[in-house]
């Protein structure tokens, strides 16, 4: 799968390195080019998956405001709900394309 923003690559990985929750991909960490991810302040607590991170997406000096977002702290239950450990995995906002 491959994640894109005005045609740069933010996140590629194979079938394995990535999980569908709710509606979303979430791409396993090393997978992701944090290069173009800033820490946004944005705050927001899932109350199955825990306190969230967002980030701004920034390409060209122009900053896509929270279009990333990870959950490096799960809470209990969270990784067997899902099937597997997705702490730290980041998922894209709708300015992100995602494709198989």
């Amino acid at each position: 799968m491959k994640a894109t923003l005005n045609d740069t690559v933010l996140a590629e990985a194979s079938d394995e390195e990535v999980v569908s929750i709710e509606g979303n991909w979430y791409f396993a960490p090393h997978t992701v080019k944090a290069q173009f991810l800033d820490a946004s302040p944005t705050q927001y607590t899932c109350s199955w998956k825990g306190p969230c991170q967002f980030y701004h997406v920034e390409i060209d000096g122009h900053a896509h405001a929270d279009q990333a977002w990870a959950y490096p702290d799960l809470i209990d239950g969270a990784v067997a709900r899902v099937g597997q450990d997705f702490a730290g995995f980041v998922a894209f906002g709708r300015e992100v394309t995602v494709t198989p």
